[in-house]
């Protein structure tokens, strides 16, 4: 046990076939976390291999395309009192954990903290569009549940605080994987989507794939300084901004066949 933080904290990561990025996760947090729990979603054994080697409290769960089970899981299955979700291409620098430290040790009455959270793209630490945005990730067991199958939410019940710490997100190493992940999600958000809904408006699908779709292109492209990233600003801008209409086509097409188009 560390007992850098006074109350405990524990990290619960999700994984699946995860090589290298993990390692480099994992190695940030030991002789910090006082407990890793990988939920696993049925990796290959390189993957619990790497868990192993850093005595990580590992539960195999199937995904079942629900992501909100797996990170509640994962916090039951903590003992910390506090609760740390990061991703396996997530990583934190001894400068951050202090200042989680500094956060967690201090007497307020927050039972969350959101932190930055700051992008590598392809091996660019991206610098305006979609370098920086805050989440929720770290709060006190009992008083906050994650909600939603994918893109999942974190609902708090209490104050929420803010600190400055950083989560570097090494946020893909190539443009296959972008689509690949992309594919994935949008087919889990599309089904859920049509699923929830007794008819689905033709209009919003047209509105979301083009004046949205615009409207997005130019928050982060210009308005948010994206072309000074040269061409990475350029890429990322572009698969923001494709990702939600793939969502989108996927729901026509569901709608349609469904016969729920209105």
């Amino acid at each position: 046990m560390s007992g850098k933080i006074k109350e405990g904290l524990s990290v619960v990561v999700l994984t699946k076939n995860e090589k290298e990025e993990l390692r480099k996760c994992l190695s940030c947090l030991k002789n910090w976390a006082d407990e890793i729990v990988i939920v696993d979603d049925c990796s290959d054994k390189e993957t619990l291999k790497i868990c192993d080697e850093f005595q990580c409290k590992i539960i195999v769960h199937s995904l079942n395309n629900d992501f909100s089970f797996q990170r509640n899981l994962g916090t039951e299955k903590a003992k910390g009192r506090w609760i740390f979700h990061l991703a396996p291409d997530e990583w934190l620098s001894e400068e951050t954990k202090k200042k989680i430290e500094d956060a967690l040790n201090g007497n307020t009455s927050f039972v969350a903290f959101q932190l930055k959270r700051k992008n590598v793209f392809l091996g660019y630490s991206l610098k305006y569009c979609g370098a920086y945005s805050w989440d929720t990730r770290i709060f006190k067991k009992g008083f906050a549940y994650y909600k939603g199958k994918v893109h999942e939410t974190l609902i708090v019940k209490g104050k929420v605080g803010k600190t400055e710490a950083e989560i570097v997100h090494f946020a893909f190493d190539n443009i296959k994987e972008v689509i690949s992940t992309g594919n994935f999600y949008t087919e889990i958000e599309a089904e859920e989507f049509v699923k929830s809904r007794d008819s689905v408006s033709f209009r919003e699908i047209r509105y979301r794939l083009t004046w949205k779709s615009l409207k997005l292109f130019w928050k982060l492209y210009v308005k948010k300084k994206g072309y000074k990233d040269g061409m990475y600003g350029l890429a990322w801008s572009i698969l923001n901004v494709i990702g939600p209409q793939i969502r989108w086509l996927k729901i026509w097409e569901k709608a349609l066949r469904e016969r729920k188009l209105t």
